[in-house]
């Protein structure tokens, strides 16, 4: 498929430059990736535009490898790619979670600015010179603004000390605890941990208030029953949980999405439902209450006669596909009425919906779906079962963050050679035009060579996708080591794009090639493949990865075949240590945050009931897999040259696994090296650590192939 260019005049405005690979330019010209160009390259946001369509904002972040010395501002850019992107916001702090306002006047966001201890909400006026200005001073901190219908009022989050009725109480609660002088928490239920950090009793709760400094903000769950109750909680993401709030149409009510059963994750699916919050507060009325699926990310209709959110079905299965539904608006009857009258706009895609949005005419709905390793945009209508339609036939790369700007949308893209810029796509053409060029000038310098691709089809019948990255300097008639990377997940998926932690460009810079593949349980090839994994979590995957190895050996003779090593972070950390403990095809091995024990993770881990069910079973009732399949099962056999590293912090897979294996290792006398990052956690997010991370897992492959 072709991308059309910009006109040459924006192009020129832009400095669009083209990214050179290998076969386009001379070696000499290009240099290999180091792990600075991966970890300084600029970080976009998700671009926003403005109700007319003709502006869009992106915040951009220039990382640092100094603790405190990235900096992130917003910028501005017209859609029509007519001037190059300007810089909006020039302050120390971040802004987060960017909106405009109805009639595109002003913008709202979230900072910490100047004395602010947490981010406050800030309004900036579009429309002239000015400052931001700040809006909200709470002491627990205010995110994720919305504007009302008319633009007089700004909801948005704040995580509150649970019965403090008000401010004054909140900032009370929050003194007195600083005074305490000791850090203790007590927990009767589960979860107690989450990702990087234990759990407190903090809830996250919505609050109202006018667009105008100065203005009260009103706490609208204080004090409900809705919230009283231990199993209450926000729809959860890496760093929190957030409601999802929306306006009604009317503007006199919220929705939100939460749950009521959170406290029962330990034994039981966790269902989240959508819920209305009257505007001036008061007991909050249940939309919808399914037991068969739960609901969240609800956006309604240009016209406010239709409520679209995304529908997660519960089956015995772990994995199921996340459908685009539709409800009649306003509601009508009871919440199982309702329920009853979803319409899954989806119905029959055997992909999963990760982002969508509608089109400013309503007709349409536009979301995006992984699919063999590129995430593709595609159409349906917004009403009825019309099939759906991909926007980007044939398309490399990935998009992110698809938003109606016109008739157009815009969104930010990339693929393994072109760091992410925001582009812009017309729903009636293929392809995109670039808005764009914030790394462009960076990844022209580098060697990186577009992914090639090939597919097995295993034993069994599945067919197994594989992506090979090739080294700088490359040749045809070259000879060079192996390295299969795995992802995690295992519901994700390799792809078309260059990971910022766990680059196979930078893997692959010594002087090796490096295949990716997709193991049965990835997600883009439908929900079958996805499925496959439960009841088997390691041994066919393992398989399958190693049978990709053998067909990249066998496709390309450039790959020395006497020289192989494995490496993988999370389930693909997991996946190595499985490899420790069935082959020795490898002559070494990587891993990061892996099991040592199925159980032993289950019994330890920040989420244990899906483990459970993907094992058959919890550990006690007998199922063999919770053995059979725990690579510390044959520890005595663990032969394989082997580094392992961990954050410490890491509460997904606690650090006690790494530990396990190390010990397994020393017992069995195998040559190994343990890296511990004592402040990370389940990954590595510090520039200097990742830095470091790499300087060490070069040298032992070097050592080793």
């Amino acid at each position: 498929m072709r991308f059309p260019s910009l006109p040459l005049a924006v192009s020129l405005v832009l400095g669009l430059a083209t990214v050179a690979h290998a076969e386009d330019a001379s070696s000499e010209s290009l240099r290999a990736v180091t792990h600075e160009d991966v970890w300084l390259m600029r970080r976009l946001g998700t671009p926003v535009p403005n109700p007319a369509g003709d502006r869009v904002i992106v915040s951009v972040m220039e990382p640092s490898y100094e603790e405190d010395g990235a900096v992130s501002d917003l910028w501005i850019m017209p859609t029509d790619g007519s001037a190059p992107p300007r810089r909006l916001t020039g302050t120390p702090g971040a802004e987060n979670d960017v909106v405009w306002s109805p009639d595109g006047t002003r913008i709202a966001f979230a900072a910490k600015r100047g004395d602010d201890e947490v981010d406050q909400i800030y309004v900036l006026n579009m429309e002239g010179p000015g400052e931001a200005v700040r809006i909200t001073s709470l002491s627990t901190g205010a995110a994720r603004p919305v504007w009302s219908p008319d633009g007089k009022r700004l909801a948005f989050e704040s995580r509150v000390y649970p019965g403090a009725a008000d401010d004054a109480a909140n900032a009370e609660e929050k003194e007195r605890r600083v005074e305490l002088g000791y850090n203790a928490s007590s927990y009767d239920i589960f979860p107690i941990r989450q990702w990087d950090r234990w759990l407190d009793d903090l809830q996250t709760h919505l609050f109202v208030q006018d667009a105008e400094p100065g203005a009260t903000a009103r706490d609208l769950l204080a004090g409900t029953d809705f919230v009283a109750g231990t199993g209450y909680a926000g729809v959860p993401r890496l760093s929190g949980e957030q409601l999802h709030a929306q306006w009604t149409p009317a503007g006199d009510a919220l929705l939100i999405a939460a749950t009521q059963n959170r406290h029962e994750a330990a034994r039981a699916q966790v269902y989240y439902h959508l819920y209305r919050v009257d505007a001036n507060g008061g007991e909050p009325e249940q939309l919808t209450d399914s037991q068969d699926w739960s609901c969240h990310t609800p956006q309604f209709a240009p016209d406010g006669r239709s409520l679209y959110c995304q529908i997660q079905p519960v089956s015995e299965f772990v994995y199921n596909l996340t459908e685009l539904g539709r409800f009649d608006w306003p509601r009508s009857g009871a919440a199982a009425d309702f329920d009853d009258s979803v319409e899954l706009l989806t119905a029959g895609f055997d992909r999963s919906v990760s982002e969508y949005a509608l089109a400013t005419d309503g007709r349409s709905a536009y979301f995006t779906a992984l699919e063999h390793g590129r995430t593709r945009l595609f159409a349906t209508a917004a009403k009825g079962t019309d099939p759906v339609r991909a926007l980007d036939a044939d398309s490399p790369g990935v998009y992110a963050g698809p938003k109606p700007a016109g008739e157009s949308l815009v969104a930010r893209w990339e693929d393994g050679t072109n760091p992410a810029e925001v582009v812009r796509i017309d729903p009636r053409a293929e392809g995109h035009a670039r808005l764009s060029a914030f790394n462009v000038e960076r990844a022209a310098e580098l060697d990186r060579h577009p992914f090639r691709e090939f597919w097995i089809e295993t034993d069994k019948g599945r067919r197994v996708h594989s992506w090979v990255t090739l080294p700088p300097n490359f040749s045809e008639q070259g000879k060079y080591p192996v390295i299969t990377l795995i992802h995690g997940g295992p519901h994700s998926s390799s792809q078309d794009a260059d990971h910022v932690r766990w680059s196979p460009h930078l893997l692959a810079a010594p002087g090796y090639v490096v295949v990716q593949t997709d193991y049965m349980g990835s997600v883009g090839y439908g929900v079958d493949f996805a499925r496959a994994i439960q009841g088997d979590p390691l041994r066919t995957p393992a398989e399958e990865i190693n049978a990709a190895v053998d067909e990249a050996i066998r496709r390309y003779p450039f790959i020395d075949a006497d020289r192989q090593a494995a490496a993988g972070a999370s389930y693909g950390g997991h996946l190595v240590n499985w490899l420790q403990a069935t082959t020795t095809r490898y002559q070494t091995l990587v891993g990061h945050a892996g099991l040592a024990s199925l159980e032993g993770q289950w019994s330890t881990s920040d989420v244990i009931y899906h483990r459970e069910r993907n094992n058959g079973g919890p550990p006690w009732e007998g199922s063999p897999i919770w053995r059979d399949q725990s690579p510390s099962t044959y520890a005595g056999s663990f032969a394989t040259p082997m580094m392992l590293t961990i954050g410490e912090k890491d509460y997904r897979v606690p650090v006690n696994q790494t530990i396990a294996m190390w010990s397994y290792l020393q017992r069995m006398n195998v040559p190994g090296r343990l890296l511990v990052f004592h402040d990370a956690d389940h990954w590595i997010m510090k520039g200097a650590e990742a830095r470091h991370y790499w300087a060490a897992v070069h040298p032992w492959l070097d050592e080793q192939l």
